[in-house]
């Protein structure tokens, strides 16, 4: 359900004034939503990750669907089509420092609690675990 600020009206060409007014919102509550995600993440509060990354999914999904129906009609002006792709950046930029903070986080899960090896891992912190024999010869 779109939040009560943000006017969905389509009925406008998307060429007009009128247009680019109701684009507008639909770009500033996705960039606020963009902020608000930053600041969750920065202070690493998962509760409000979480429901700040639902809020921006729905607000992207306005976005978006209202700036089809518009390019579709007459076409988006280019000052709101440039700041949907730097929130679109933005947003590019988060996943990618939340991707490399989880792959961290999992390889310092794996040093401090190591599990059973994988299988084809052959060697562990003492060295080989055991011999690999390949057709009649044993391996090292």
């Amino acid at each position: 359900m779109p939040s009560p600020c943000v006017d969905l009206r389509l009925d406008a060409p998307a060429g007009s004034p009128e247009s680019a007014d109701h684009l507008e919102p639909l770009v500033v509550d996705v960039e606020q939503r963009l902020a608000a995600l930053a600041d969750s993440l920065r202070e690493r509060d998962v509760l409000a990750i979480e429901q700040q990354s639902n809020e921006l999914h729905r607000a992207l999904a306005r976005a978006v669907e209202t700036f089809m129906h518009a390019a579709r009609h007459g076409g988006v002006p280019d000052p709101m089509r440039r700041r949907l792709a730097r929130a679109s950046a933005q947003l590019a930029r988060q996943r990618e420092a939340l991707a490399r903070a989880t792959a961290a986080l999992d390889r310092a899960i794996d040093v401090l609690m190591p599990g059973a090896a994988p299988a084809g891992k052959v060697y562990s912190a003492s060295g080989l675990t055991e011999p690999v024999y390949r057709g009649g010869a044993y391996t090292a």
